[in-house]
C-alpha cells in the first residue's frame, strides 16, 4: 500500500466461471500497482434458490440466477491456487463470501480480511460470522441507509472488529449524480472510520475525485474489455485505464500528505526578478513633463526599474532628465 491508500480491482464474474481467464486476470490487474484483487465466493446451494431472479438479464446460457452462480463456483482446492498466484504476484487475495459457507471456506484459506458486499449489510447472520474471525472488514454501503449501517457497525464494535466503510451506489453503471461523493466526508464525521469508495462508473473520474475528498479505500470492477460478457463489463474499468488511476491516485495522495508552506518565497526570488515587471515609458519622455498613467508601461526583468507594483508614486510627478521611448524609470529621474 503506497500512500496509505488501498486500492482494489475486483474481478468479481468478470472470469465468467474460467479459471484460465481468473488467472490471466491476476497477471494483468498485478501490472497495474493495485493493491489487492478481489473475486466473490459464491456457493450456489448456500446462497440461492429457484426463486432468486437476474439483476440483469444478461445470460445465454444460465436459465436462473442460481445456475448462474454454480457455473461462477469454484472448489476449495482451486480457491487456494487462486489465492497462491495472487501472493506469488504481490497482490492481496481479497473475496467477498455470500454464505456462511463461503465463510468457512475462505477460512480455511486463512484470507487476511473480508470484503462484504452493499446487498449483505443486513445480513446479520453473515455479519456475525465474519466478527467471528476478528479480522478486519471492509464495508460496503451500496444498498444500506444509515439504520441499518448502524446496526452493522454496532455488531462490529460489540466485536472489537477494525472495519472501514465503502460509500457506494448501486447502480451500473453509475453517472455523475449518483457518485454520492459528498458522503465521503459524512461517513468519516459519523463513524471515525477509514472510509473508502467503491466505484461502478466505468471511468476513472470518481476513483479520482473521491481520492482528492480523502478516501482511503478504492474499489472498482476490472475487465480486459468493456464489452465482453457479464453483468459488470460496462461498469468496469479496463486494465489500461486502470494503470492510469494508479498512477493518480498515488499523485494526488501525495500531494495532499505535502504541506506547502505558501509563505515561503525565498526560493522564488531568482524568478520573481526574471518575471517580474520594471516601469518604463511608452514614448520620449522629455524634462519636466509630468508623468501621467498614459505614459507608463511596464516590462521585464524586475530590476532594472521602479517596481510596477509602485507606480502610483510617480503619477503626477515631473521627470528631471529625457526619456526615450521604452526607457526604464528609476526614483532618480523623477522630482519627488
Amino acid at each position: 500500500m503506497k500512500n496509505n491508500i488501498f486500492i482494489i480491482a475486483e474481478i468479481a464474474q468478470a472470469h465468467d466461471g474460467s479459471l484460465g481467464l481468473l488467472h490471466s486476470y491476476i497477471d494483468a490487474l498485478a501490472e497495474t500497482g493495485v493493491d489487492a484483487v478481489k473475486f466473490q465466493t459464491h456457493i450456489a446451494a448456500a446462497e440461492s434458490s429457484e426463486f432468486e431472479q437476474f439483476r440483469v438479464p444478461f445470460s445465454y446460457v444460465d436459465k436462473t440466477r442460481y445456475d448462474y452462480w454454480k457455473r461462477m463456483e469454484f472448489t476449495g482446492e482451486q480457491w487456494g491456487v487462486i489465492k497462491e498466484h495472487c501472493e506469488k504476484k504481490g497482490v492481496e487475495f481479497i473475496s467477498s463470501p455470500f454464505s456462511i459457507a463461503a465463510v468457512e471456506l475462505l477460512e480455511k484459506l486463512n484470507v487476511k480480511r473480508y470484503k462484504i458486499g452493499s446487498g449483505e449489510v443486513s445480513n446479520t447472520l453473515l455479519l456475525d460470522r465474519i466478527a467471528q474471525t476478528k479480522k478486519p472488514t471492509i464495508l460496503s454501503s451500496g444498498m444500506s441507509d444509515y439504520a441499518e449501517l448502524d446496526q452493522a457497525v454496532t455488531s462490529f464494535q460489540k466485536q472489537n472488529i477494525e472495519y472501514s466503510i465503502l460509500q457506494c451506489t448501486t447502480a451500473y453503471p453509475t453517472v455523475p449524480a449518483q457518485w454520492g461523493l459528498s458522503e465521503i466526508t459524512a461517513l468519516k464525521n459519523r463513524y471515525q472510520v477509514p472510509i473508502g469508495f467503491s466505484d461502478h462508473s466505468g471511468d476513472i473520474f470518481a476513483c479520482l475525485a473521491a481520492t482528492s475528498l480523502g478516501a482511503e479505500i478504492l474499489e472498482f470492477h476490472a475487465v480486459f474489455d468493456r464489452r465482453m460478457f457479464g453483468p459488470d463489463a460496462k461498469a468496469s474499468l479496463e486494465i489500461n485505464e486502470i494503470k492510469t488511476l494508479v498512477k493518480g491516485v498515488h499523485q494526488i495522495r501525495e500531494s495532499l500528505q505535502t504541506q506547502v508552506e505558501k509563505n515561503d518565497i525565498e526560493k522564488y526570488k531568482e524568478l520573481k526578478t526574471m518575471f517580474g515587471k520594471s516601469l518604463c515609458v511608452n514614448k520620449n519622455i522629455q524634462a519636466g513633463e509630468m508623468i501621467s498613467i498614459q505614459d507608463l508601461e511596464s516590462k521585464k526583468p524586475g530590476n532594472k526599474g521602479i517596481p510596477a507594483s509602485r507606480y502610483q508614486e510617480i503619477l503626477g510627478k515631473k521627470t528631471r532628465v529625457d526619456l526615450k521611448q521604452w526607457d526604464f524609470v528609476n526614483f532618480e529621474h523623477i522630482e519627488i
